[in-house]
């Protein structure tokens, strides 16, 4: 066999390498609308090249309930038991901006002990959706533990909403005008208007104090793994131009590097009052909103246990008629959600509820990024961009 195949002292050279490039149509991935990653019922049209993305198309509606239409066959008081579940991870701070938008349409203004107890559940509210965060995010990359970790940490702050509003994720606190008597504080007469319930500072300077040795041990446990860093450092990449060009708003924004934050801009509140930073990342990848967020947790704990130091006292009511009738004009107050921009655009025609009602929600303006920053992703890395933005689908579905 060798004499034949070699002939002379040529050798035989076998050449068997071929060269071809086979076409593929793209496919077409269906993503929910019921999936665990989407943070509701939200559907993507995902088209794909092997594992590489090439387009996706947010299809929304499959929760849509309207919070417009029924706000503005509602009187100015209803109005916040709906308000509250637009975002039903951070219920209290959806009431603010439309209780605000209807106080500066009747020319009042909240007492100061008032407006403090409204920033110090604002502020709880914020700590308890980026716990939600934080641990619902370490889950979707693959860690099991933070989730037990932050959703432990958070009773701590929901029993503090629970014992002063009576209500843990739907508080409808706020009043026209100020705030309602603490759920535990007993009953209200004329001469005695109870408050905070009792023990509430101590309770809440001890909880603030967990919050904050929770930050380290997340920022240990989470930011320091290996396996996290790999799937969000450098991946979904959202420039300081893209970010302002699509309007996203909140830690989206202030990751990639936009120094901006309501608080700082708006007087409703006594933010001006106290010392905070505003997290700011550098690179506006995955990594960076979710180091974004945990700061601001610190941050939070920070302004409340500076706001119940520096408690003033006073009532919690101004005065308001007993039938409330908003005068005519229309009114847009904006203010810092813990994921985003929340505004309410409230036009009244002198009725006893607003004549149009427009919600401008954070969820709804930062998913809209989507198509554009999932294009040429992988497909594995979907799910870590998706689930940085941090959206609430009832803030989407109006």
């Amino acid at each position: 066999m060798d004499d034949i195949l070699n002939t002379g002292n040529v050798p035989y050279v076998s050449e068997a390498s071929v060269s071809v490039e086979i076409e593929t149509e793209d496919m077409t991935l269906n993503i929910g609308p019921q999936h665990p990653s989407t943070h509701g019922v939200l559907r993507l049209v995902a088209k794909v090249d092997g594992e590489k993305i090439s387009s996706v198309e947010p299809v929304l509606g499959y929760m849509h309930r309207g919070y417009e239409k029924l706000a503005e066959v509602r009187t100015y008081p209803q109005i916040t038991t709906l308000v509250n579940r637009i975002d039903w991870v951070s219920g209290f701070a959806n009431e603010i901006p439309f209780i605000a938008a209807t106080e500066k349409l009747m020319e009042i203004e909240a007492p100061e002990r008032a407006k403090h107890i409204r920033l110090i559940l604002t502020e709880m509210a914020r700590i308890a959706s980026h716990f939600v965060f934080n641990g619902a995010y370490a889950l979707e990359i693959g860690a099991l533990t933070p989730i037990f970790l932050a959703m432990e940490d958070r009773e701590r702050i929901l029993d503090l909403i629970e014992s002063v509003t009576g209500g843990r994720f739907h508080p409808n606190f706020n009043r026209i005008g100020g705030v309602k008597p603490a759920a535990g504080s007993g009953p209200t007469t004329k001469k005695n208007v109870q408050d905070l319930p009792a023990g509430f500072y101590q309770e809440t300077r001890d909880a603030m104090e967990k919050v904050l040795e929770a930050v380290e041990r997340m920022e240990d446990l989470v930011g320091g793994n290996e396996v996290f860093k790999a799937r969000t450092k450098g991946v979904g990449i959202i420039s300081k131009e893209l970010a302002e060009e699509y309007g996203v708003s909140g830690p989206i924004l202030r990751a990639s590097g936009v120094k901006f934050d309501l608080r700082t801009q708006t007087d409703f509140l006594p933010y001006d009052k106290f010392e905070y930073e505003i997290p700011v990342g550098e690179n506006g990848d995955c990594y960076d909103r979710w180091y974004v967020r945990l700061l601001e947790m610190r941050e939070s704990a920070k302004i409340i246990l500076q706001a119940i130091d520096s408690m003033p006292s006073g009532p919690l009511q101004t005065k308001v008629p007993k039938v409330i009738k908003v005068p005519k004009g229309r009114s847009y107050v904006r203010t810092e959600n813990p994921k985003g921009e929340m505004g309410y655009y409230v036009i009244s025609e002198g009725g006893l509820g607003p004549y149009r009602l427009k919600i401008r929600t954070p969820s709804f303006s930062n998913i809209s990024i989507l198509p554009v920053l999932l294009e040429g992703q992988l497909l594995p890395d979907l799910i870590a961009i998706m689930g940085s933005l941090d959206f609430v689908l009832g803030d989407v579905d109006r």
